[in-house]
């Protein structure tokens, strides 16, 4: 959202979120694009609440410390990409006609100001153009981002103070489409599904952009916390049983087909309730798109969601997509956040962890775009 003028550069991504910081450094080589480096390092509860930052120095050293520990190369270079919260931002595709360019930017902070609840003074405001899939249309979808520089400038101030310099800061959503949408292009709506340690996004991608957002606080944490106090146990106990299960049936069943292990069993009937609130939450925003979609950009035959692909660490839960396309009665896929990007490394990753760097990946991805155009 926030645009720095600079030399040719190399740019690595930072994915910040309110527990953990992830880099992802990609290189072109020749035409494909390869791994250089990535790392994870934690964020100490309390450090970052809910996207907002309540220790901007203790972010600022762990920022230094994630980028002393990646693995692969060194990270040389002061210039970065970096998330800001899904949860505190505005995403809306507007319709606007069609302008000289040089006036568009005006018209479109105008027209912004019936859709966006903030005073404009008080956030800072980004747009796209999105590209029709049909032709000679008399006025352009616009998609706007805004986020309250409350929330925006101490991201930018810890960056500086870890002696970074922001190229560009960018919506987690953005950059999760951008990882995981092949070629940045669907003809049908198709919804992610970003299930993070505290907080799970739903976003709907249709044609070449987004279409909607929202976040709940249904998350992998919470579920590890649910198993954690229904089995009297601990946290890193239930978070093992929690990898160890999943949400998968075992075929040792009983004459009632209940499974004979009753750890797992205990394990699934703990999570019942969080998984149906789940269901019934992506039921629901199915439901609002599918009642608010309609306009001439997208094909009028495929208004419905086709599919799902989950991301985010949380993905990996065994059993998770088996259980939501039985539930919803849809594909439901796990996300290739590689699918952009030429999966011959330089060093090796850990390819189950994969899904936890999408945002970083797709962050990189707008890296090496932001180099093209120098």
């Amino acid at each position: 959202m926030l645009e720095y003028f600079s030399i040719k550069r190399e740019i690595f991504g930072l994915d910040i979120s309110d527990l953990s910081l992830k880099i992802i450094h990609l290189k072109k080589n020749k035409k494909e694009l390869e791994l250089a480096c990535f790392g994870e390092t934690k964020i100490e509860p309390g450090i970052i609440k809910n996207g907002e930052i309540k220790d901007t120095n203790k972010l600022a050293r762990i920022i230094e410390t994630g980028i002393r520990q990646v693995k692969g190369e060194k990270i040389n270079t002061k210039y970065v990409i970096t998330s800001l919260p899904e949860e505190k931002a505005y995403l809306q595709v507007i319709q606007m006609p069609k302008v000289p360019e040089e006036n568009l930017r005006s018209a479109v902070i105008y027209e912004a100001e019936n859709y966006i609840p903030t005073p404009l003074d008080q956030v800072y405001l980004d747009f796209q153009i999105v590209p029709s899939l049909t032709d000679n249309l008399d006025h352009y979808d616009i998609l706007i981002a805004a986020l309250p520089k409350l929330t925006v400038d101490p991201y930018v101030s810890a960056l500086k103070l870890a002696g970074l310099e922001p190229v560009a800061l960018e919506i987690e959503s953005l950059a999760i489409a951008r990882a995981i949408i092949e070629n940045q292009k669907t003809e049908s709506p198709i919804l992610l599904i970003d299930f993070g340690a505290t907080k799970t996004s739903f976003i709907i991608f249709s044609g070449h952009a987004l279409r909607f957002t929202s976040s709940i606080s249904v998350s992998s944490t919470h579920f590890t916390e649910i198993i954690a106090k229904a089995l009297n146990i601990t946290m890193n106990k239930a978070e093992a049983l929690k990898i160890k299960h999943g949400l998968t049936e075992k075929t040792n069943t009983d004459n009632k087909g209940k499974t004979k292990d009753k750890e797992q069993r205990k394990v699934f009937e703990a999570l019942i309730p969080a998984l149906v609130d789940l269901t019934q939450q992506i039921r629901k925003h199915l439901e609002y798109y599918r009642t608010h979609a309609s306009h001439e950009h997208l094909n009028p035959e495929n208004k419905e969601v086709s599919k799902i692909l989950l991301c985010g660490g949380g993905s990996n839960l065994k059993g998770l997509d088996e259980l939501l396309s039985m539930e919803l009665k849809l594909p439901v896929e796990i996300g290739n956040p590689w699918i952009n990007i030429s999966e011959k490394k330089q060093i090796q990753f850990e390819k189950e962890k994969s899904l936890a760097y999408t945002t970083a990946l797709g962050l990189s991805l707008r890296a090496i775009k932001e180099n093209n155009k120098i």
